[in-house]
C-alpha cells in the first residue's frame, strides 16, 4: 500500500514544511542516506509551545509534542524525495527534551514519535534512537526531533 493512502486512511495529514531556524537545509542527502534537521512540535494558536517537560508539561502532553514534531519530519522527507515511498528505511531517530531535572520519562515522550513512524512505515519505521534531556533548547521549546533515513537509490531529489 502507498504511504499516501495510508496517511488517508489513518486520518495523518502532513503539515507543510517550516523553513530552517537559522542557515541550515531542512535534509541533506549523501548517498542513500537523507538527514532530516531538527524539528519541533506544531504551533498551537500560532505561537510554538514553550517550557519544560516536568513543569510546564507532562509526559503525555510531551509525547502529543513527539508526534507532531514527527509529522513535520515526515513533511520534509516527502518534500525532498518527492513521495514517502521511496524510504527504504528508517535509521535513526533522536529526541532532545527540555526537562527538569527530576524527569525520567524521556523514552515515553519519544514514543510519540516512534510510534507515528512505526504506524506509517511498518516494519520499515522500526529504528534506533537516542533521547536525551537538555538544559535548553532553541526558543524554550519543550522537544526537537530528527532523523536519518534510507532512501531508495534511483531516488534523487532533495531540496534545500
Amino acid at each position: 500500500m502507498a504511504i499516501a493512502q495510508r496517511l488517508i486512511e489513518r486520518g495523518i495529514a502532513l503539515p507543510p514544511t517550516t523553513p530552517p531556524a537559522a542557515n541550515y537545509a531542512n535534509a541533506v542527502r549523501t548517498g542513500d542516506l537523507l538527514f532530516i534537521a531538527g524539528k519541533a512540535p506544531a504551533a498551537v494558536d500560532g505561537r510554538l509551545p514553550t517550557g519544560r517537560l516536568g513543569r510546564e508539561f507532562t509526559t503525555a502532553q510531551g509525547y502529543a509534542f513527539a508526534r507532531s514534531a514527527g509529522l513535520e519530519l515526515l513533511a520534509v522527507i516527502r518534500d525532498a524525495l518527492g513521495s514517502l515511498d521511496q524510504v527504504e528505511k528508517v535509521v535513526e531517530v533522536q529526541g532532545f527534551l527540555n526537562t527538569t531535572e527530576e524527569f525520567t520519562e524521556h523514552p515515553k515522550v519519544l514514543d510519540g514519535l516512534s510510534d507515528l513512524l512505526i504506524e506509517v512505515f511498518g516494519e520499515r519505521g522500526v529504528h534506533v534512537r537516542s533521547v536525551l534531556g537538555a538544559q535548553s533548547l532553541r526558543g524554550g521549546l519543550p522537544l526537537v526531533v530528527k532523523a536519518v533515513v534510507e532512501v531508495q537509490r534511483s531516488q534523487q531529489r532533495v531540496q534545500r
